[in-house]
């Protein structure tokens, strides 16, 4: 209430009818005009009572959330938001905020439209104050919803720009490698054209036959060099379609131990995990993180069997799945104890196409390296030829996360704030 209402208030006994129909068209002027800038507001807001029940929302927040039902609905002001809004993340997170008490808090989530596509969104939730004889009471809650799609997207496009603008020593290092087969194809041919040339100008007859195919030979080879080569550049330099979300990667982790157990047990490999239970979400696509985590536990299996020389009687083996957060980063590390790897194979172990199987194609390691490099993470590699090897990825938590962080409990398995 505005102080020339609190003033009109006090006075009313003594205005006329006319002059309280004047004022009271006003107010109800002044409530449509405040109705239509909150409708009519880019932010998303939803405005709560102290149970949570919806009092007003505007259609922003209705174009950014995934309700259920009609938040208009009557039924709706009756029932908590959370039960409103059909996404589990969001759901969970108000409800969270309500029961343990807390405002001026935010967390930023992920949702699909109905056409495929991904949309970020920030909520913030505040409180609701009002001032009402130079005291504030507090009777409710206000929900903000802020759509941060552009800036995600721009920096995913910061990033892969900046990964590009690296490859531009590749490009140069891949150009001097392809002159010199190039040089050695061009000389070989002059000097069969010269001795075809020097024949036919003589007795007409061709070269030797073997004489030919030495050069010819030389050509192919450098042929096949150079497509290599070319085969290389593009498989370093091929973009990857990344849908990247807001995840939590130990869920993935979890389904993924769930699933693949009976296989691991078939195969006399006992499977561990010490999965940190910090509700942390990083920045992912949930599908090519399973490609990596795939291609890690193929790699583990191969290089136990391997140890035992594909003796399927005597192997026995143990790989260890642990996660955690250490400062700003969520890692992840995948340990086996099979054979392990000499120097010379850990060097290219994410070399595209180097492999040490006899059916691999080289490809598993070096597309894990480029999914995590994609969600601007790292992976680094130790191994120990007879002892067995461990890789540890390594992603960063995004800013929002990390404040929340300091809401939660412990860590078990890193004994840090989580």
């Amino acid at each position: 209430m505005t102080e020339f209402s609190r003033r009109v208030s006090k006075k009313i006994e003594k205005l006329s009818p006319a002059q309280i129909q004047s004022l009271v068209e006003d107010g109800y002027a002044q409530i449509d005009m405040f109705d239509s800038i909150f409708q009519s507001l880019s932010t998303g807001l939803i405005i709560v009572d102290d149970n949570f029940c919806l009092l007003k929302v505007n259609k922003s927040a209705e174009r950014f959330l995934p309700f259920s039902s009609n938040p208009e609905d009557s039924k709706a002001e009756k029932i908590p938001v959370w039960t409103l809004i059909d996404d589990e993340d969001i759901s969970r997170f108000l409800k969270n905020a309500f029961e343990a008490d807390k405002t001026n808090i935010s967390d930023e989530f992920t949702v699909s439209t109905k056409g495929g596509s991904v949309r970020f969104l920030d909520l913030y939730v505040s409180p609701l104050v009002e001032n009402l004889n130079q005291e504030k009471n507090l009777i409710g809650t206000i929900i903000r919803i802020d759509d941060v799609t552009e800036k995600r997207n721009q920096e995913v496009l910061l990033h892969r720009m900046e990964t590009l603008a690296g490859l531009t020593n590749v490009a140069a290092s891949v150009a001097h490698e392809i002159k010199n087969p190039l040089g050695a194809i061009s000389i070989h041919i002059q000097l069969m054209q010269k001795a075809i040339r020097k024949k036919r100008e003589g007795d007409g007859l061709l070269p030797p036959e073997k004489y030919a195919e030495d050069y010819l030979e030389v050509i192919t080879q450098e042929i096949e060099r150079l497509n290599k080569i070319v085969v290389d550049f593009l498989m370093a330099v091929r973009p990857i379609s990344a849908k990247l979300e807001l995840v939590n990667p130990n869920k993935i982790l979890s389904e993924f131990i769930s699933f693949f157990t009976p296989e691991f047990t078939e195969k006399h490999i006992e499977l561990e995990s010490e999965l940190c239970e910090c509700d942390v979400r990083v920045l992912l696509d949930a599908k090519l993180f399973r490609e990596v985590i795939v291609n890690l536990s193929q790699n583990s299996i191969s290089a136990i069997q391997k140890k035992f020389d594909d003796d399927e009687s005597r192997i026995r083996g143990k790989i260890n799945i642990t996660s955690g957060i250490e400062g700003d980063r969520y890692f992840l590390i995948f340990k086996d104890d099979g054979i392990g790897m000499n120097d010379e194979t850990l060097s290219r172990v994410f070399e595209p196409y180097f492999t040490t199987k006899s059916n691999g194609t080289g490809l598993g390691m070096a597309m894990s390296y480029k999914i995590i490099k994609e969600f601007s993470g790292d992976i680094t590699v130790n191994s120990v030829l007879g002892d067995g090897t461990e890789f540890m990825i390594s992603l960063p938590i995004p800013q929002m996360e990390r404040k929340l962080l300091t809401f939660k409990e412990n860590c078990p398995d890193t004994g840090e704030k989580a």
